[in-house]
């Protein structure tokens, strides 16, 4: 195995960590807003890091393409995702759990 085969099966097997870590998070975790930064976190980190390391481990032109689109396209759905979510939730009432938001009062 050459070492960027390495590189690409650690990238794979931090993604699956991040996964799990975000799981653990959605169970853990008190309040939407908390859940949805665990959930959009990964989704952008996890991805990133799972496809870019599969890419390592059989690179070609193809490849490295289809992964940047994927990416890409992964981040900004995550997000946009995430926000609405969020404006779902603060439009439906949805209240912090134990957290101050005087500051946030104007």
């Amino acid at each position: 195995m050459s070492w960027y085969e390495w590189l690409g099966q650690s990238f794979v097997v931090i993604g699956a960590v991040i996964f799990v870590i975000a799981g653990v998070g959605l169970l853990r975790l008190r309040d939407v807003y908390m859940r949805i930064s665990a959930v959009a976190t990964a989704a952008g980190l996890g991805v990133a890091f799972v496809v870019g390391g599969t890419a390592l481990v059989d690179p070609s032109l193809d490849d490295l393409i289809k992964v940047i689109i994927a990416i890409g396209l992964q981040l900004a759905t995550s997000v946009v995702g995430g926000v609405a979510i969020a404006r779902s939730a603060v439009l439906s009432g949805h209240r912090f759990a134990g957290t101050d938001t005087t500051d946030l009062d104007g």
